[in-house]
């Protein structure tokens, strides 16, 4: 008898992608009827236990949990996409808004290195990050190694966090980016919304807010690979448009306006640190993508480490360069590097730093929608959310209804709120989450079965990172404009 060969799934012979049922969910035996769901609620303090005693393992989240998506991501990706992945996720707005604003008021000249230190507090972060994608490359990012350290229940918290952080997050670059792109229009900021009479911080609604993410989206849905095109090329541009800032910078300005270096002392070095490390915000989106990456061993570290080393670099410059052309107290805190430009005779350069920043926020919510649809695919396969959102397309390859679902949701706060309030709590989702971090890995140490002595470098580093947390977090009202 002739063997069969398998068809690939496509989209004629498998229509089930499209249709939905009661276990997409509802999942398990708890669902089956009236009986077994109240047999389900009796257990309900045994299950609780289980859950805030219960840890997964890297054989689990590698085989068990990523067989619900039923369809494998496509492993198209190599160092050189995650690195411009790197510059996309990691370069917007927040170094053209937040430069001038620390250096005005809390750092002077000072603030390349406030950069310096956030960069390598940011930097070892990565450090964990890599280490972790290389091991478990799943698309569940912290999500996945919080719950492999730490159990599910700390899992279960920092799934909210992060899906807090990515949907208020994008809402508010997307109202962002109609901002800039108003400004590089000559028009005021508030142009192009329109204007209602619901509460205040409510009534300016923002319909291409909610455009620009739809779109994005869809790039972040038809191919990871064609994203990743995508993002190279306006990466590419934004990365010219700062490297003329630098230049230019440089040739026109003054080292008489570095004096006084450091005219708020150390204090406001550090202080200037814990507001602009949220410019470094983003690399975590790099470890999401560990499931589509051909080589993840080779591929995350060069990716990760090589993209987040040259960004440390470009900020360095760029704060410099706007020291040198202007004093730290003419600074202007809200347009800092436009009237730079103006003030030395370059007004007509003023466009190009509104293009780099729009340049910036479009590839930050492109890799922004790849990122969160990974996360939340991997929180749906361990049924915390239905597992309706797990399925990844036969076709494209992707997550379509993780995407849908954090586009819809960042789209509704886009559209109605300035999410002034919300986005003082993205500081301490994105800390909680990199606190968590640092401790899972010294679980994962500890628990490992190497000698403590093969693991005493990576304590020193991992114990320097909780300490540099600890002294940003304690820094109040950190802003998350990046």
């Amino acid at each position: 008898m002739a063997s069969t060969i398998p068809q690939e799934p496509t989209l004629e012979n498998s229509p089930s992608y499209w249709t939905l049922n009661k276990h997409d969910f509802f999942p398990g035996e708890s669902f089956n009827n009236w009986g077994t769901y109240k047999t389900a609620l009796s257990q309900t303090c045994h299950r609780l236990k289980d859950r805030l005693t219960s840890r997964s393992n890297d054989e689990n989240e590698l085989g068990e949990i990523k067989q619900q998506s039923k369809h494998e991501m496509k492993r198209c990706l190599n160092w050189w996409d995650l690195t411009w992945f790197g510059f996309g996720s990691v370069i917007g707005a927040g170094i053209f808004v937040l430069t001038g604003q620390e250096a005005h008021f809390d750092a002077g000249p000072a603030i390349v290195l406030s950069y310096v230190v956030s960069g390598f507090s940011a930097m070892l972060s990565v450090f964990c990050y890599t280490e972790f994608a290389i091991e478990v490359p799943v698309a569940g990012g912290s999500f996945a190694y919080l719950r492999i350290e730490l159990g599910d229940f700390a899992a279960f918290i920092a799934a909210g966090n992060i899906l807090l952080e990515g949907i208020v997050g994008s809402a508010a670059v997307a109202r962002g980016w109609t901002s800039y792109f108003t400004t590089l229009l000559n028009r005021h900021p508030n142009s192009l919304r329109i204007h209602t009479n619901l509460a205040n911080g409510f009534n300016l609604l923002d319909p291409i807010a909610v455009i620009v993410l739809v779109i994005t989206s869809i790039i972040a849905i038809i191919s990871t690979r064609k994203t990743s095109i995508f993002n190279w090329i306006a990466s590419a541009i934004n990365t010219t448009v700062i490297i003329f800032i630098i230049v230019v910078g440089f040739s026109q300005g003054k080292a008489s306006n570095l004096k006084p270096f450091l005219p708020f002392g150390v204090k406001g070095v550090f202080q200037a640190a814990a507001i602009i490390y949220f410019a470094y915000g983003g690399f975590d989106t790099l470890a999401n993508l560990a499931e589509e990456t051909k080589n993840p061993p080779r591929d995350i570290p060069i990716g990760l480490i090589g993209s987040m080393s040259c960004i440390m670099v470009i900020y360095c410059l760029m704060s410099l360069s706007l020291s040198m052309m202007q004093k730290y107290t003419e600074i202007d805190p809200n347009a800092a590097y436009s009237l730079a430009f103006q003030t030395v005779g370059l007004k007509w350069a003023k466009p190009l730093v509104a293009l780099g920043a729009l340049k910036g926020m479009t590839t930050v919510l492109l890799v922004g929608a790849l990122g969160q649809a990974r996360y939340t695919t991997h929180i749906a396969r361990t049924h915390m959310i239905p597992p309706w959102f797990a399925l990844i397309h036969p076709k494209t390859g992707t997550p379509i209804y993780a995407t849908l679902l954090t586009t819809i949701l960042s789209a509704a706060f886009a559209f109605f709120s300035s999410l002034d309030a919300l986005s003082s709590l993205l500081s301490i989702s994105t800390l909680f989450i990199f606190m968590m971090m640092a401790i899972a890995i010294l679980v994962r140490s500890f628990y490992g079965k190497c000698s403590l002595l093969e693991y005493k470098p990576r304590w020193l580093v991992r114990s320097c990172y909780n300490s540099s947390v600890l002294v940003f977090r304690d820094h109040g009202n950190v802003n998350s404009s990046a």
